[in-house]
């Protein structure tokens, strides 16, 4: 017979995991479309390396400055309203960029698109974790962040066709790809108005016993967290284990954003057409969205995060060395692919560690403020990406330089406090598990 947990669980997974990767789905085009409209917008425009990599990672300077302050107004106005709002800003500034005619109106329409886009991610991330109990939430972070890697497998394909739209209605084909990749945005704001709930408590689509059962046991958690860590908001933000949190979330957005803007401007060197570029390009992200699915889940069946995370760094600085390195196409995709595995792979398990020790406006502030300090690599990484291209004609030592940024994060996660594995014993019906005190897992040889 199926326990009151799952039936509760079974029914929060299928009213909120699709639509948040739809969601997700659409946001992340907007790093996919600016990569494949790259491949001639910046001839058209005559832009070089330096400044595409300028204006792809000035959106997320806004990105920084607002992502924190979108979050506390998300905890007060609630996350219907305020996501809705995102969705429907971003969706008018993605659009747009059809409209870009140059150097300065690049990089303004680009930051713009990040103050608009600012507290998604981490706005998505808080809001799914008041329905998701500790224990599912590796899992939940893999599904949902797999639209990252299947916008590019789905985007990346139909960018490239977008881009023989050439001439019609007298547009180039790049502004087809702005224009065509921002309309789901606007619909879904809508949608995301009538659709969301902003707490489990107003969650009608649960049975009475399965909302009490998920408030109580959402309550029990946070009292545990709260015993442990009860932080103000400014205590958040000074936080050593948050600092070091941001750390190694530099180095996951330094080797996502560097593989998202530029693995096309990188397969295509292997003398390919667009439309070819477009499906090759799908395979290493293909490739990532299947191994952070199982990498998510293997890290929820041990309960363990931090070596699960260092290793996924490990792996992508070994793939992106080898791709480095290596001359022949065939064995660049492979390795490629091996990069693009060990990024994404840390994305499930990293995003699941701040909200096991934070809750309520201290979650919400945290994860803002952890993706914030990530999210300057967004700026940082292709700026940089950029500059070496034009500088040695290769995106070569760029890779290098991602390899040695993620064999950093992979330090800064070890050297982060002790992985606590939740342990469950069941109530006094013998139905629901509850948490009891964490206890601290010590480490071979510690």
């Amino acid at each position: 017979m199926e326990t009151i947990e799952q039936r509760t669980m079974r029914k929060v997974i299928r009213h909120l995991i699709p639509l948040s990767i739809v969601c997700y789905f659409v946001n992340y085009l907007d790093r996919v479309n600016l990569s494949f409209a790259a491949l001639e917008m910046n001839r058209d425009l005559g832009f070089t390396a330096t400044v595409y990599g300028f204006g792809a990672g000035v959106f997320f300077i806004a990105y920084f400055l607002l992502e924190t302050p979108s979050n506390l107004i998300l905890v007060k106005v609630g996350a219907r309203r305020w996501i809705a709002r995102i969705m429907f800003t971003w969706g008018l500034l993605s659009g747009a960029m059809a409209f870009v005619q140059g150097e300065t109106s690049f990089y303004v329409l680009r930051f713009l698109l990040g103050a608009a886009e600012a507290g998604f991610f981490p706005g998505m991330l808080f809001y799914l974790s008041l329905f998701f109990p500790a224990a599912y939430r590796g899992r939940m972070v893999s599904t949902f962040m797999v639209a990252t890697a299947f916008s590019a497998v789905f985007g990346a394909p139909v960018s490239s066709m977008l881009l023989y739209l050439d001439h019609f209605a007298g547009l180039k084909g790049w502004q087809w790809i702005f224009l065509t990749e921002a309309v789901p945005a606007l619909f879904l704001s809508v949608f995301i108005l009538v659709r969301l709930k902003d707490s489990p408590a107003e969650a009608t689509w649960l049975d009475d016993d399965e909302r009490a059962w998920l408030i109580d046991r959402q309550a029990a958690e946070r009292r545990q967290r709260e015993a442990v860590h009860n932080l103000s908001v400014l205590q958040v933000l000074k936080n050593p284990r948050v600092v070091a949190l941001g750390v190694a979330g530099f180095g996951i957005a330094y080797s996502t954003y560097g593989i998202v803007y530029f693995l096309p401007q990188i397969v295509k060197n292997f003398g390919l057409t667009n439309m070819q570029t477009g499906f090759v390009s799908a395979i290493p992200f293909l490739v990532a969205a299947v191994g952070m699915i199982w990498y998510g889940r293997r890290s929820d069946r041990v309960m363990e995060r931090r070596s699960h995370c260092a290793i996924a760094f490990i792996i992508c600085a070994v793939g992106l060395v080898a791709t480095a390195l290596i001359p022949s196409p065939t064995l660049r995709l492979v390795t490629l692919c091996i990069a693009a595995f060990g990024a994404w792979s840390t994305l499930p398990v990293f995003w699941a560690m701040p909200t096991a020790f934070l809750s309520g406006a201290a979650a919400a502030a945290g994860v803002a403020y952890i993706n914030s300090i990530a999210n300057i690599a967004g700026f940082v990484g292709p700026f940089i990406m950029g500059w070496i291209k034009d500088a040695t004609g290769s995106f070569d030592g760029g890779l290098l330089v991602i390899a040695c940024v993620c064999l950093g994060s992979a330090i800064a996660i070890l050297c982060t406090s002790h992985d606590t594995v939740l342990e469950q014993s069941p109530d006094e019906e013998g139905v629901a598990p509850l948490l009891v005190p964490a206890r601290v897992v010590p480490r071979p040889g510690e």
